[in-house]
C-alpha cells in the first residue's frame, strides 16, 4: 500500500487578518484535534501506512501518539514554521509516492504544498474563514476518504478532479504559481503579506470568481462568477470608469473598490503585467516586481488532483466498501 501523507503548518491561520479584520484564529491545539480525527477516519477505512511533515510544533506527529497498528514515518523539513517547511515536506512526500495527502491550512499553505509537489492527490482541509482552495469539512469523513484511497478500495482518479492553476513567468527570475488569484499591487515592498488595502490593487487574475467567498475571488464573483469547472480565468483591471463594489476583502472587512474592466481569459491566452509593484499570490504579497519588469500569467488545468469527499463517500456507500 502507498502511504497517506499528512501536512499541517503551525503558521497557518495566524496572519494579520486576525487583527485587522474579524477572521478566526486556528491555534495549534485545534489543528492537532483535526489531524487526530482525520487519522482516525483513515485508519477506520483501512489505511495502515502514513508519512507526515515533522513540523516544529509536532502537530502531525501528535495525531499518531495513541494510534496502534499503523506505520507512520516522519519526513524532514527545515522546522522554520514557514512555507518552506511545507514545500520541502511536499517534495519528500512525492518521493515516497503517497497515495494522497491531507493538507491542513489555507490557500497559502496549499499553494506552498503544490510548489513542492504539483501533481499530488490532495485533500485540502481549511483552517480559517476566507479560504477558497481548501474545503470546510469534518476531518473524520475527510480521513475516511483518504483511508479508502490508501487501502486501495477506491481509485483516486475516480473521485477527484484536476485543479486549475496559474503559471507565472517573471522576467529574469524564477517562476511561481497561484491556485486562486494572482494580484498586482502598487506597493514597493512586501511588508505584512495580507492584501488589505483596496486602493493599492491594480490587476487581479483569478482561476475562480466566487460571489459567496471572501477576498480577491469575490471581486470577480460579484460581477461575473467563474467556477472551478470552467476552462478559463478572469482578469480584472481596477480603477475608475467602470463599476464600484463594497467588497469583502477579508472576514468582516469591507472596502469600496472600483473595477474598470473585466475579461474572461481562455486557457491558451497569456496575460502580461508590468512593474513596478508587488505580486500577491493566493492572498499573500510575495514578489517585488521592478520597474519595466514583465510578468506573464497563464491559467490551465494542470494543477494537483483534488479529492471530492461527497463523491468518494457516495461511491463507497453504493459499493458497500465500508461494511464489516
Amino acid at each position: 500500500m502507498q502511504p497517506i501523507g499528512v501536512v499541517a503548518n503551525p503558521l497557518s491561520g495566524k496572519d494579520i487578518r486576525r487583527l485587522s479584520g474579524k477572521a478566526s484564529v486556528f491555534d495549534n491545539r485545534e489543528k492537532e484535534a483535526i489531524v487526530r480525527r482525520a487519522i482516525a477516519g483513515a485508519v477506520a477505512a483501512g489505511a495502515k501506512h502514513f508519512a507526515y511533515m515533522n513540523d516544529s510544533h509536532g502537530i502531525a506527529a501528535s495525531g499518531f501518539s495513541d494510534v496502534e497498528g499503523v506505520n507512520a514515518v516522519a519526513v524532514d523539513c527545515p522546522r522554520s514554521a514557514t512555507m518552506f517547511d511545507t514545500i520541502e515536506s511536499a517534495r519528500h512526500l512525492s518521493e515516497l509516492n503517497c497515495a494522497a495527502v491531507l493538507v491542513l491550512g489555507g490557500d497559502g499553505t496549499n499553494r506552498a504544498f503544490v510548489k513542492g509537489w504539483r501533481n499530488a492527490v490532495m485533500m485540502p482541509l481549511s483552517t480559517g474563514t476566507n479560504n477558497v482552495f481548501p474545503v470546510l469539512a469534518e476531518a473524520t469523513v475527510a480521513g475516511s476518504t483518504l483511508g479508502l484511497i490508501g487501502s486501495g478500495k477506491l481509485d483516486a482518479k475516480d473521485v477527484s478532479s484536476v485543479a486549475k492553476i496559474i503559471d507565472i513567468e517573471i522576467e529574469g527570475e524564477s517562476g511561481d504559481i497561484a491556485l486562486i488569484d494572482a494580484v498586482m499591487t502598487e506597493d514597493d515592498f512586501v511588508g505584512a503579506r495580507a492584501l488589505l488595502d483596496a486602493e493599492a490593487i491594480q490587476q487581479v487574475f483569478l482561476t475562480r470568481a466566487d460571489p459567496a467567498a471572501v477576498g480577491m475571488t469575490s471581486l470577480g464573483g460579484l460581477l461575473q462568477p467563474l467556477g472551478e469547472e470552467e476552462d478559463a480565468g478572469l482578469l480584472l483591471e481596477m480603477g475608475d470608469g467602470g463599476v464600484k463594489l463594497n467588497a469583502p476583502l477579508a472576514p468582516g472587512l469591507f472596502a469600496p473598490i472600483g473595477i474598470k474592466q473585466i475579461n474572461r481569459v481562455p486557457f491558451d491566452q497569456t496575460v502580461e503585467l508590468q512593474g513596478p509593484g508587488v505580486l500577491a499570490l493566493d492572498g499573500e504579497r510575495e514578489r517585488v516586481i521592478q520597474p519595466q519588469q514583465k510578468v506573464r500569467l497563464r491559467v490551465s488545468r494542470s494543477g494537483p488532483r483534488v479529492l471530492d469527499i461527497n463523491i468518494a463517500m457516495k461511491t463507497a456507500a453504493s459499493g458497500g466498501l465500508l461494511r464489516l
